[in-house]
């Protein structure tokens, strides 16, 4: 693959926006690509972030001014905050939001609680629009029964070959909860429209509770089958292994044996290519942080290095360190300031790739590279 454009979404640097990350992107049928991040005064903060969106009618040449659109209520007495919104193009112009809410009841709490594990309560949004993301219907909370705990997002709506929706988290537990927190990852379903989601399937879990297979990245492949990257960790070890992988071929609903992919790092959501290989964007955090992309002509099982571009290497040093438990690594993940692609095919086959990006932790922008095979 090579790089046949660049540019810049957003520029953080102002006071209420100084850390613009967390991008979502998806592109319209009539060409506009919508972008979603969260902004912040700094990137460990709670109160102050917005769910922010912008759009681009030519081709990334330039974007409108980033909008606020959402008003984030309160539930159950608890003021909220949107930690992110992820774009999904819906046919026509349409576009459903997947948002995340975060309690913001108590400032000072970080959203990770340390000596627990637990997240502050996070819940799953829903807004529409039906004008190319001019305007936004009011959020609405998503049912995500049985599952009674924090509910991060992990992407975007997927549109399954049926036109089925699906949306995808992962299982925390309570702030306060000082029982072992096991993770999972979810993918629930609804034929409605968003209207209702009263099916789900559990995308990863580990019944041991050594490997936490996060930040899943679902695609929907060109011939239906759902191929989904993991950024794994290792939960006794203490240390990130191989990127791992698994397929659907039942639209979500029963899943392969896991595979290791002999790629390290953090994964985006995988995009099939006009020739029928996958491209798959991510962070390879073994030195240096580098953004990169390899392509896979068997599904993704193997992804060979002869295929590897780099995408973005800042000048600066490993953000990486050496960790001995979960803490640490929540805290290492903090001072990033490369990272989470994320990823959307153009019309003529092209991929777009948007993440984070800047000189220090709390002071990144949104930048994007259009990517051609």
């Amino acid at each position: 693959m090579k790089i046949v454009d660049r540019g810049v979404v957003v520029e953080g640097g102002e006071e209420d926006r100084r850390s613009c990350a967390f991008a979502g992107v998806c592109v319209l049928p009539g060409g506009r690509w919508v972008c979603g991040f969260r902004a912040a005064p700094t990137k460990a903060a709670t109160a102050g972030q917005q769910a922010m969106v912008s759009w681009s009618d030519d081709e990334g040449a330039t974007w409108s001014s980033p909008a606020a659109p959402f008003e984030p209520p309160a539930l159950e007495g608890r003021q909220g905050s949107f930690r992110g919104v992820y774009p999904t193009s819906v046919g026509a112009g349409r576009l459903l939001a997947s948002i995340m809410w975060v309690d913001v009841s108590d400032p000072a709490l970080p959203f990770f609680n340390e000596q627990t594990e637990g997240l502050l309560d996070t819940r799953v949004f829903h807004a529409w629009s039906a004008d190319g993301g001019a305007t936004w219907t009011r959020p609405q909370p998503m049912d995500t029964s049985p599952f009674d705990v924090p509910t991060p997002l992990t992407g975007p709506a997927l549109v399954l070959p049926d036109g089925e929706l699906a949306c995808q988290f992962e299982l925390n537990k309570h702030y306060y909860d000082t029982s072992v927190w096991r993770h999972s990852s979810v993918l629930m379903f609804s034929k409605d429209g968003g209207r209702s989601w009263p099916e789900h399937s559990i995308v990863s879990h580990d019944p041991a509770n050594r490997f936490f297979w996060w930040d899943q990245r679902p695609g929907v492949l060109e011939d239906g089958r759902i191929l989904v990257p993991f950024w794994t960790y290792d939960n006794q070890a203490a240390t990130y292994l191989n990127i791992h992988a698994r397929e659907s071929l039942d639209r979500g609903r029963t899943w392969s044996p896991l595979w290791d992919t002999g790629v390290p790092g953090q994964p985006a959501q995988p995009v099939s290519l006009a020739d029928g290989r996958v491209a798959m964007v991510y962070v390879d955090r073994t030195a240096e942080p580098v953004i990169k992309v390899r392509v896979s002509g068997d599904h993704g099982r193997s992804w060979p290095a002869e295929t590897e571009l780099v995408i973005s290497q800042p000048a600066s040093a490993s953000q990486t360190w050496n960790k001995g438990s979960m803490q640490d690594a929540w805290a290492e993940m903090g001072k990033f300031s490369l990272g989470l692609p994320a990823t959307a095919r153009l019309g003529d086959g092209d991929v777009l790739v948007v993440y984070y990006n800047g000189p220090a932790t709390d002071l990144t922008s949104i930048e994007w590279v259009r990517l051609r095979a």
